[in-house]
């Protein structure tokens, strides 16, 4: 879809859900979610699903996520009778994270996206804006450039507080590392408890592995 689709000019005063519910009509079989499975992850779960139960649902799968993440993607294909799509980059040597950050975030997780995004016309995200400085400026909903495709981020202007109050409100299932001091969950490699984003990288200085920056 050309990228000067003319989009409502109120959508930044949109609730999350209508933003769900606007890009899976206009993007019909043509866009999915992109499910970390973090708790915002629980979130949108909830929110595709309930406007499409066929919804399009996508994963990246380094080899190297927690054993809690795995359950959650075992619990949520129960719960909403569906089958995540799984992408999984070239196998990596042993050490390749500590040898070389950025080569291994390429062949794990980059070039696995771009596979994920290559039969889409837009993509559906847990990105919030007070999780870094980087996302600050996220739009709700958007023309991604690095990808060429439309980029939703409905749940853009919530807090923490927003997506625990939903996720309690409905019973969500979440991932049980919350429940551990971790705000923000990678791979095992890279992700320590900590507040926010904090905990992510560890013992480097990044901030972001690439997927959305």
């Amino acid at each position: 879809m050309a990228a000067n689709l003319q989009l409502p000019t109120d959508v930044e005063t949109w609730p999350a859900e209508r933003i769900v519910e606007y890009v899976l009509g206009e993007f019909s079989g043509r866009v999915a979610l992109a499910c970390s499975f973090q708790k915002e992850e629980s979130v949108l779960l909830d929110m595709v699903f309930a406007a499409e139960p066929n919804a399009r649902v996508f994963a990246i799968d380094t080899g190297h996520l927690f054993p809690e993440t795995y359950e959650l993607w075992r619990e949520a294909e129960r719960r909403y009778g569906t089958t995540i799509e799984r992408f999984e980059g070239e196998p990596v040597e042993d050490g390749l994270w500590e040898a070389n950050p950025d080569l291994y975030l390429a062949v794990a997780k980059i070039e696995p996206l771009n596979r994920a995004l290559l039969d889409l016309d837009a993509w559906i995200t847990g990105i919030r804006r007070d999780q870094s400085p980087t996302r600050a400026d996220a739009p709700k909903l958007g023309w991604d450039e690095q990808h060429e495709v439309w980029k939703a981020n409905p749940i853009a202007d919530w807090t923490d507080d927003d997506c625990w109050a939903y996720i309690r409100e409905r019973e969500l299932p979440y991932n049980a590392l919350h429940d551990q001091g971790y705000e923000s969950i990678g791979d095992t490699h890279s992700t320590l408890p900590g507040k926010g984003r904090e905990g992510r990288w560890a013992g480097t200085e990044r901030t972001e592995c690439g997927l959305h920056t």
